[in-house]
């Protein structure tokens, strides 16, 4: 059983699935982490227009805590839910909150499900494994 559980989200149908294994593991009084990572441009060039960088970014974050929201509404009530949102690279993120706020797994979902994805590991879910000494839980369906 599992104290602090980090579940990152992307708004997939199989990062749902996470959500089931967590109750599982989760011991009482336990806290689920999860996480949304919004994507983020920079205008680094004279040909970005800083409005619709500004504008993307905004759409970005907003679609991070859709799928953050969606994901906490899948839990009962009674489970202790930390909601966070944060821009930049996904398994950067990961690692970082996973280190910060000392969690004791990381569930993931491990890639897409349709021919031979299925087979392999997603680049996230590969940085995250390689990236961390936290233990992670790959979610393949």
């Amino acid at each position: 059983m599992f104290d602090k559980i980090l579940l990152p989200t992307d708004g997939s149908e199989i990062s749902k699935n996470e959500v089931e294994r967590a109750i599982k593991i989760l011991d009482d009084g336990g806290e689920i982490i999860i996480l949304g990572v919004a994507s983020k441009i920079e205008a680094n060039t004279p040909f970005h227009n800083k409005k619709n960088v500004k504008n993307m970014n905004k759409a970005f974050i907003e679609e991070a805590n859709a799928n953050v929201e969606s994901m906490a509404s899948l839990f009962d009530e009674e489970v202790n839910l930390k909601k966070l949102v944060i821009a930049g690279i996904p398994s950067e993120i990961i690692i970082d909150v996973a280190e910060e706020e000392d969690v004791d797994l990381i569930i993931i979902a491990a890639s897409g499900t349709s021919s031979m994805k299925k087979y392999f590991i997603g680049r996230v879910a590969e940085r995250v494994l390689k990236g961390t000494e936290r233990d992670v839980l790959l979610i393949h369906k």
